[in-house]
């Protein structure tokens, strides 16, 4: 053990020290031109995508929010749309059922009125085939009265002869 006892690892010696500063410097030089540029370019390069990226999803975000208050605008759009298309068929289904009952109401009244002219008509004709009947009966019955009692005097018989001369004159 005492063998040991004198030695120790490291020494720091002047020149020791020099030169393990002059290592030190040219290797962070060397580290500094090759290395470090490097990673700081990577890192410069990479912090410059994070931000382009994050400006990007900021763009995509407000782009989503006008691309959701446009599709909000249209769909309120094509409501109203149908809100009108609605009730331009509803005044439009109510005009042709109006028109529709007009019609079956001018068909009908014009249909009633024909038939009471017909019922009318119907009924003026079958009057005056009654008083013609009436009529044709009434002289066929005073014709018989008149032959019973024109047929055995000749005065009569002179006397119609008369009438019938001057009907046929007139």
């Amino acid at each position: 053990m005492m063998f040991l006892a004198g030695f120790a690892p490291f020494q720091p010696t002047p020149g020791l020290a020099l030169w393990s500063l002059i290592i030190f410097l040219l290797f962070w030089a060397l580290m500094a031109k090759y290395a470090f540029k490097p990673m700081m370019n990577g890192i410069k390069k990479r912090e410059s995508d994070i931000r382009d990226a994050l400006e990007d999803a900021q763009k995509a975000r407000e782009e989503m929010a006008n691309l959701k208050a446009e599709n909000e605008k249209i769909l309120a759009e094509a409501r109203e749309e149908r809100a009108v298309m609605l009730r331009e068929a509803k005044d439009t289904k109510a005009a042709i059922i109006a028109d529709a009952k007009e019609k079956a109401k001018e068909e009908a009244n014009r249909m009633t009125s024909t038939a009471k002219l017909e019922i009318e008509n119907e009924k003026k004709a079958a009057m005056i085939e009654v008083k013609n009947d009436v009529g044709n009966m009434a002289t066929e019955i005073a014709e018989k009265i008149l032959r019973k009692e024109l047929k055995g005097s000749p005065e009569h018989q002179s006397f119609v002869n008369t009438l019938v001369g001057e009907m046929n004159m007139n």
